[in-house]
């Protein structure tokens, strides 16, 4: 027996596993490939149109950030400029997650050391986990160069672009699998894993806004944008992010090797011995959730300002008469004296698809505390079921509130300063944010459904909901040549604050109707099944 005996027993089961969560997240890389080149097709479908396009991302730092420096004016160099990145993004948290929830994620449930008493190496564990994160994103990777293959783009540069989705869901795979064994908890590893990735986007994007393309090479994001695909493909760097992934392979096979099962590296914070503020299912989910909610705060308060501040530069340009302004002025379907609002309020709708995926995650925390028995816990003492539930609810739809109203506020103010008037500007941003608050719910209400009657493929579902909203939204919509989204989902029916005919209140109504049916229909569900980690 050595410490990898029984690996490819450990990676079927992952495998098993991974059915109904990894081919979701390749259709969406592959469909973000197809879509980007629909939209550049669509949108700048004659060389003038690429040419004045590529002349106005040249003229603005922020823009040069958003994709990933320069970029030239072919289809398909715009195709991945277009994307800013997101393919590689999507790639590495794919891979970062998978490879927690298969390491640490197996320790807190207690499956990690019903496996271990098997005939199973003390690495075994751990490398099933990066082989399947590993393969995911080279099946994401390969089938990106496929269909793009398939649909007429350049082989090489195709490859080249396949390859460095790939790489980049190897590299944050390494760094995961170091956080599972730093981290005592799955939280706490996601977390450090989320920081880093967050670090290295927000390295990579100031590099290429300050000119300073030095920073891009320290960023494992970077990487990926380094690799040029489709203009001169430095293949070298390909090999920078697999010696890095390997390296940090190697890194946590010896840090697992230090440590106890179920303990990580770090120390351990102690909490208070007692909690005299603890009295009742809403303020402990409110001491649950306070953490990450603030974090959010600060990501929605600095996108928010980010979206504002680019308001001079979307004024001056939309004011400028061009083959680029009057295209989107097509797309938007709005006057010329309304395209800085119309701006305004797609900016609005994308910080709100964001804020969808919060009740997202304080749905499935639901289900985290009943796997891990916490909930069972404080279902021993007077807190009912529905009561510990609604607890959670309650500080989730308020979180999502303040999230809304603080992307008004942010926007609004700055948008006031830079370009309007505070009087007039600020209730129409905070009302246009939380218009979009019912549809937030009812994201979050159907993730509650699908947790109270299908527990254990909730996780799945939820992340599908979120993910299909977010496409249906934000990539079918503009294909249609409407930036309101699809009919398909909730946003669609979000009034325009910034329209100006009279908001009608009738499909705001609708959706509190339906988010309370489904919310009612997921308590009666979750009061009358089984409760336990099964």
């Amino acid at each position: 027996m050595t410490s990898f005996t029984g690996t490819g027993h450990l990676v079927g089961l992952a495998l098993r596993r991974e059915r109904t969560i990894a081919p979701w997240w390749i259709l969406l890389i592959v469909t973000m490939a197809l879509t980007m080149v629909a939209y550049v097709n669509r949108n700048m479908g004659t060389y003038e149109l690429k040419l004045a396009y590529i002349g106005i991302i040249r003229s603005n730092a922020f823009l040069q950030g958003l994709g990933g420096g320069f970029a030239e004016p072919r289809l398909e160099v715009l195709a991945t400029w277009r994307s800013g990145g997101f393919l590689y993004l999507a790639s590495a948290f794919a891979a970062l997650m998978s490879v927690v929830r298969h390491t640490r994620g197996e320790e807190d449930a207690g499956r990690g050391e019903l496996v271990r008493s098997a005939v199973v190496g003390r690495h075994a564990q751990l490398t099933a986990a990066m082989l399947v994160a590993a393969g995911t994103s080279l099946l994401g990777g390969l089938s990106t160069a496929a269909v793009l293959i398939g649909i007429g783009l350049e082989p090489i540069g195709s490859l080249a672009y396949g390859a460095a989705v790939t790489v980049a869901g190897w590299v944050f795979a390494g760094i995961a699998a170091v956080a599972a064994q730093l981290a005592r908890e799955a939280r706490t590893a996601t977390a450090i894993g989320l920081s880093v990735l967050a670090v290295s986007f927000v390295m990579r994007y100031a590099g290429d806004a300050s000119g300073r393309y030095w920073l891009k090479y320290l960023s494992p994001v970077g990487w990926s944008h380094l690799v040029r695909a489709y203009q001169d493909e430095r293949w070298w760097m390909l090999g920078v992010s697999i010696l890095a992934g390997a390296v940090l392979c190697a890194v946590a096979g010896r840090l697992a090797g230090r440590r106890d099962l179920g303990a990580g590296l770090l120390p351990e914070r102690l909490g208070r011995a007692r909690a005299p503020r603890l009295r009742g299912p809403v303020s402990l989910a409110w001491r649950l959730h306070r953490g990450l909610l603030v974090k959010w705060a600060a990501g929605v308060a600095f996108f928010s300002a980010a979206a504002a501040g680019v308001s001079p530069l979307g004024r001056d340009l939309l004011s400028r008469p061009s083959l680029v302004v009057d295209n989107i002025r097509n797309t938007l379907g709005v006057p010329a004296d309304e395209m800085l609002g119309a701006y305004s309020w797609y900016m609005i709708l994308i910080l709100a698809y964001a804020v969808a995926l919060y009740p997202v995650l304080m749905t499935l925390r639901l289900r985290s505390e009943e796997i891990s028995g916490r909930a069972e816990a404080v279902q021993a003492t007077a807190v009912t079921r529905l009561r510990w539930a609604a607890g959670h609810l309650v500080v989730t739809g308020l979180g999502a509130t303040a999230l809304m109203a603080l992307c008004g506020l942010v926007f609004g103010t700055l948008y006031a300063v830079l370009v309007g008037d505070l009087a007039t500007d600020m209730p129409r941003f905070l009302a246009g944010a939380l218009g979009a608050v019912p549809a937030v719910w009812c994201v979050g209400a159907v993730c509650l459904l699908a947790y109270a009657t299908l527990p254990r493929a909730s996780a799945a579902i939820s992340w599908t909901v979120w993910v299909l909203t977010a496409a249906l939204g934000q990539v079918a919509g503009p294909l249609y040549g409407r930036w309101g989204g699809s009919p398909l989902e909730p946003f669609h029916y979000v009034p325009n604050a910034f329209a100006a005919a009279p908001v009608d209140a009738g499909p705001i109504l609708v959706l509190l109707a339906v988010t309370a049916v489904l919310l009612g229909g997921g308590l009666l569900a979750l009061r009358h099944r089984d409760f336990g980690p099964g």
